[in-house]
């Protein structure tokens, strides 16, 4: 079972900020900005390219409720980032978002 799986699940502890059914938000263990907080679906779906129409629903839930996760972690201005295979820096295969804030990013940064 993936690492994530494994938070989800309760088997691994984490930091949580956010979860219901769908999703789990927790605090990233090595923060790449002052607010730095994983959105992970409780079902596995390995990368972006896996999304379909069976699964989506846990994207879009986890979309609706970023502003919120945001808002809880006084931050009203953030960057989301998703890596998606290897070469991209997916480190984890389970689809997880970045929700990244609290600093003021270089402009042009990707």
């Amino acid at each position: 079972m993936c690492v994530f799986c494994e938070i989800v699940n309760g088997n691994i502890p984490s930091t949580k900020v956010y979860e219901d059914d769908m999703m789990l938000a927790f605090k990233d263990l090595n923060p790449q900005a002052p607010v730095h907080i994983l959105a992970v679906p409780k079902v596995h779906i390995d990368c972006a390219n896996d999304i379909n129409a069976d699964n989506s629903k846990y994207v879009a839930h986890i979309f609706e409720k970023l502003p919120e996760i945001a808002k809880s972690q006084g931050i009203d201005s953030y960057r989301i980032i998703n890596n998606c295979g290897t070469d991209a820096g997916q480190t984890v295969m389970h689809l997880h978002f970045h929700l990244l804030g609290g600093a003021v990013f270089e402009e042009g940064l990707v």
